[in-house]
């Protein structure tokens, strides 16, 4: 078990017309001027950025809106919000949507809180030294990023997928409202319970022997994921399921589901360059990398990947540990395939060239260098890994 610490400053308020209150808790911040950042049109449509506004204006709050989020949020997008917050004096950012609308308002506020060029900070060749608060009313239950210190930036030029993590980032509060969910697409909802279940393998899987709580936790919260997804596919209304996978997302990624364990990342590594080439669903792209990185590397430490097996995915022990390791593994991409999930690159609908293959490991690596996890990944085992992925 390694040294961990454990910070989780962002206040959640959890439940039914939970977005009424929004107001208040910008007001608890001390704020006077908002950004309220959102994605497509469905937020007027439902009728949900009008409450949010109503809700502003009934705490005195004043407030300037920008919209336009797509999934993979854009760097261009993020410098259009960091100009309008310097022209109108925004000390507040809200996002409204997913986790696509809260990283862009993460990445806003970094660039108007620091001096140098925001995309320094996922280029790696800057840390913040401040940041504007930001709180988040969410959409959909996928990405984790209301309460974790995580954020992701697509640059047009080049398609370079990005990540910057900073405890700074953190939300104030985040809104969660399970029936805000209701009107996603089926594709969305388990896409993004994909990405739920994979920040908490990337915590699991890993070759120190982690704290018997945290894997408790973890596994719990693996096998609640999967209960609900497949009530939800029956049920699309079902408000205990849905709220059973929203607060599964935000414990998903906030550290909880990790304590003890350094984790392992190249998932989604990989994962970002596939986002970045083909603007894919990131759940989707998920599932459809993690049983090649899986088998690639599961030989290290077959004893973990045994326990997920029996542990998760029900699976009776076998006579050696590698036996058993690769039935989990298998049913874990059966789970994905009874979501309507792909397990392979050519089921997201790709059929990648050899030129894209060395492309997508190339962009890994120059944005990675070798990734430290279950096993050291350099640019060779990237390649490799996409080739079985394909």
């Amino acid at each position: 078990m390694l040294n961990f610490t454990y910070y989780t400053p962002t206040k959640v308020l959890f439940g039914k017309n939970a977005e009424a209150k929004t107001g208040e808790l910008i007001k608890e911040q001390k704020a006077k001027r908002v950004l309220i950042h959102y994605g497509s049109s469905s937020a007027k449509a439902s009728g949900l950025l009008a409450r949010i506004q109503g809700s502003l204006e009934e705490a005195g709050l004043e407030y300037v809106l920008l919209g336009g989020v797509v999934p993979n949020p854009r760097l261009s997008k993020v410098y259009e919000g960091i100009e309008l917050c310097k022209k109108e004096d925004v000390d507040f950012i809200l996002a409204v949507g997913g986790g696509s609308v809260i990283d862009s308002a993460k990445a806003i506020s970094y660039g108007v809180a620091n001096e140098f060029d925001v995309w320094e900070l996922f280029g790696g060749r800057a840390k913040a030294a401040a940041f504007l608060p930001v709180g988040a009313v969410l959409t959909i239950a996928a990405a984790g990023s209301e309460t974790s210190y995580s954020t992701v930036i697509t640059k047009e030029d080049g398609w370079l997928k990005r990540a910057y993590n900073d405890d700074i980032s953190r939300p104030a509060f985040a809104v969660l409202n399970p029936e805000l969910t209701y009107t996603l697409p089926e594709y969305q909802t388990m896409s993004g319970i994909v990405d739920i279940m994979m920040h908490t393998f990337e915590r699991y899987f890993t070759r120190e022997e982690p704290m018997a709580l945290t894997d408790g936790i973890a596994e719990a919260l693996l096998k609640t994921v999967m209960q609900n997804a497949h009530v939800l596919k029956q049920e699309p209304l079902n408000y205990k399921a849905r709220a059973e996978i929203m607060w599964a997302g935000s414990l998903s990624h906030n550290g909880l589901t990790g304590c003890g364990a350094s984790g392992d990342w190249v998932s989604h590594r990989l994962e970002h360059e596939l986002g970045g080439m083909f603007d894919v669903a990131h759940g989707a792209g998920l599932s459809a990398v993690w049983g090649s990185w899986a088998r690639y590397v599961y030989k290290a430490y077959p004893e973990r990947f045994a326990k997920f097996a029996v542990a998760v995915m029900d699976v009776a022990p076998q006579k050696t540990a590698s036996e058993t390791a690769l039935l989990g593994i298998e049913a874990a991409e059966d789970f994905f395939r009874s979501i309507k999930m792909p397990v392979n690159i050519k089921e997201l609908g790709y059929t990648l060239t050899d030129a894209q293959i060395k492309e997508l490991a190339e962009k890994c690596y120059e944005g990675n260098g070798t990734i430290k996890g279950f096993v050291d990944i350099a640019q060779e085992d990237m390649l490799k890994i996409f080739t079985m992925a394909r």
